[in-house]
């Protein structure tokens, strides 16, 4: 399979008196797995239709694999893009078998042939047995995964899914996504996957890009986009937040938790912050630290969520599911590792 990286600048898209995207730019390395993440409305879905091709856009380029798909007076039509698509749910044909889904987008001869569909089979995890049966009969995992494999049959230079995992149940949208990951980490593919899950876009994506209200706001490793949202709102979107007003101190931010370090240098924004922990940073200690009062526990099982009152404000902690407080206990309250500071909201 032929492998592409992306280069996009400055895309954007209206219909009509509605602006879509603004101004986006993106460059996705050969090879890898980018997750685009947002809310619904955020653009998501039309970026994805851009770059297919389903979509002209108003502004901006899309390079792929170094040959100009679409720019001012330039529109590829889409099959000539030579990509792959996973739509939301499979969109496998009902009155084909499952070999003939996978070869449907191939020429007549490996059509008729099913040319490489048992070692397709065999990549997205499913036996060769599956060949013959109609898609009625698989789960919506399975489903998904023969979409995958037909998406890749084509030997396309990039691969693109579009929410492919939204109308599974939790265990099972688990298990395929691990799946379909491993399936286009060993094609070799390029993958761009779109998503309003943010477990899901922190778990296979090398790279999150996030989308907000038609704009690029971060990209970033899984893991710096958890630990340094660049503002208060996409904390709160990329998992949840406690956030707490707070001031400047030496080396670090006073607020209601104690002086607390900071991940980065004192921020030049002033001496009122917002300071932004993450729950499973907080820890309850039977004695010493911060002294508050459980509010109430939100059980889970494998961990619970425990709200709790420290002078005038409530956070929630995170803690194991065999370590959990009763209602109405007091507790002390320490803070591990580092913290964000934020312009303080100005209401």
């Amino acid at each position: 399979m032929p492998l592409a990286d992306i280069d996009i600048a400055g895309l954007s898209k209206s219909f009509a008196a509605s602006q879509v995207l603004s101004g986006v730019s993106l460059q996705v390395s050969a090879g890898s797995l980018v997750a685009i993440l947002g809310a619904s409305g955020s653009g998501k879905t039309t970026l994805l239709r851009l770059i297919c091709g389903f979509e002209r856009a108003d502004a901006g380029r899309i390079v792929i694999g170094g040959q100009v798909v679409a720019a001012d007076g330039v529109h590829m039509a889409p099959e000539r893009r030579r990509i792959g698509y996973v739509a939301q749910d499979g969109a496998l044909f009902p009155h084909l078998s499952v070999a003939d889904n996978i070869v449907f987008g191939l020429g007549r001869a490996a059509r008729r042939h099913r040319r490489g569909v048992d070692a397709l089979l065999e990549l997205v995890g499913l036996p060769a047995s599956f060949a013959a049966r109609p898609p009625h009969e698989l789960s919506g995992g399975e489903q998904q995964r023969v979409a995958l494999a037909r998406a890749l049959a084509p030997e396309p230079s990039l691969v693109l899914l579009d929410e492919p995992f939204s109308a599974l149940d939790a265990a099972l949208r688990v298990e395929t996504r691990s799946t379909v990951a491993a399936a286009i980490a060993a094609a070799g593919a390029t993958a761009l996957l779109v998503t309003h899950d943010q477990s899901e876009a922190l778990s296979m994506g090398q790279r999150v890009a996030v989308l907000r209200d038609g704009h690029l706001v971060q990209v970033a490793s899984p893991a710096d986009l958890y630990r340094r949202p660049v503002d208060a709102a996409l904390a709160r979107f990329v998992g949840e937040a406690v956030l707490l007003p707070g001031a400047l101190c030496d080396g670090g931010v006073a607020c209601g938790l104690g002086r607390l370090p900071l991940a980065h240098a004192a921020p030049a924004f002033g001496q009122s912050v917002t300071v932004m922990v993450r729950p499973e940073q907080i820890r309850l200690l039977p004695d010493g630290g911060v002294r508050a009062r459980v509010c109430d526990v939100t059980f889970y099982g494998h961990d619970a969520s425990v709200r709790l009152a420290v002078g005038g404000e409530h956070v929630i902690a995170r803690v194991s599911g065999h370590a959990v407080p009763l209602p109405g206990a007091e507790v002390g309250l320490a803070v591990d590792g580092q913290v964000i500071a934020y312009p303080a909201d100005p209401g």
